[in-house]
């Protein structure tokens, strides 16, 4: 399969502006409404992140918030694609110091002045506190959240305009979607995860490319599962005359190497295993339940249950360390996903 067109999206690290914002006057507040915040815009990050050590749990969580952000702003159906591509040159800035975080929030929030989800602005109203919290984590941090901020906010700019009924251009195309909207952050996980752990860096060498397949497989899974929700605003971000079961396959593999991945962290890392195993896991589940059906199912009955999705919980604690029940759990759930690889009987 051919690899995302990174080139266009990267950033040198002199571009990254190490400016620091309005400084905490209580940093523990900030802190409290990170986690806060979280557990409102997101019910699967706000299992994950909390099991990640607390060296490192700190700058994830506050990554996935500005991401967050910058999802808000893709997903806003008020909004011109001139509009996004405005509040996503904005926001940059804003992370990399370039302006003062103000002149992002004040004009975002009355853009999105009819936008419904009160979390998700309260989000962006607290964009101070987030960036606060970004410049008290160490430089080689920052410097990894910056390149992983511009490169999604420049790449989403781009395809703001490329939102159609028909999907995008090919197979090329999607894939660099993926990069920028979900691979990147892989290569952020990774990048923060071998700082933490040298055992891991050394492991990892050689392999980084498994990193992105990581981020792309969940995207991809999200992507799959909104697209009927997607249809009715009138958009598609799958790939134009490629059929769903083409792209389930190519999702079961982003998730094959996505397993390879995980199993290079060291089994003495048990919150790096279990983060990374539970989103695994819910992939694996959700995208295990659509090609169940004969048809994509809506976004609502595609979600996996309250329940499903803690009792998976537990079972990390004690199988996220064992590569043997990790491996057992993706050859038991992924048994439709694998049948889609075998060649019909029909035409024999």
């Amino acid at each position: 399969m051919r690899q995302a067109n990174k080139s266009q999206f990267r950033i040198q690290r002199s571009d990254i502006i190490q400016g620091v914002n309005t400084p905490a006057e209580n940093p523990s507040a900030d802190l409290a409404y990170q986690k806060s915040i979280l557990g409102s815009v997101s019910r699967t990050f706000a299992l994950t992140i909390p099991l990640l050590p607390p060296q490192i749990e700190k700058v994830i969580g506050n990554t996935y918030l500005l991401c967050r952000i910058v999802d808000t702003i893709e997903d806003a159906p008020e909004l011109t694609p001139n509009d996004k591509r405005h509040l996503s040159s904005l926001f940059l800035d804003a992370v990399l110091g370039k302006i003062p975080v103000e002149l992002f929030v004040a004009p975002c929030l009355k853009f999105l002045k009819s936008y419904s989800n009160q979390d998700e602005l309260d989000l962006i109203a607290h964009t101070p506190t987030i960036l606060r919290i970004l410049h008290t984590c160490p430089e080689i941090d920052r410097v990894a959240v910056s390149r992983c901020i511009s490169i999604m906010s420049e790449g989403m700019s781009y395809f703001h305009g490329k939102q159609t009924p028909q999907g995008l251009k090919d197979l090329a195309e999607f894939e660099n979607y993926c990069y920028v909207v979900a691979g990147v952050v892989g290569e952020l996980l990774t990048s923060i995860f071998g700082v933490y752990s040298p055992l891991f860096a050394k492991q990892i060498q050689g392999h980084e490319n498994l990193s992105i397949a990581f981020g792309q497989a969940l995207q991809m899974t999200n992507i799959l599962k909104d697209s009927p929700e997607d249809r009715v605003r009138g958009v598609s971000w799958k790939p134009a005359h490629i059929s769903e079961v083409e792209l389930l396959k190519i999702a079961y593999q982003k998730l094959t190497d996505s397993l390879s991945y995980i199993l290079l962290v060291p089994k003495s890392e048990t919150g790096i295993r279990r983060f990374c195993f539970l989103a695994f896991g819910l992939a694996v589940m959700t995208l295990s339940k659509l090609t169940s059906k004969k048809q994509l199912l809506s976004k609502k009955e595609s979600k996996l249950s309250r329940k499903t999705v803690m009792l998976f919980y537990g079972f990390t604690k004690f199988a996220a360390t064992s590569d043997l029940l990790i491996k057992l759990f993706f050859y038991l759930s992924s048994t439709h996903l694998r049948r889609l690889r075998k060649p019909s009987t029909n035409n024999l």
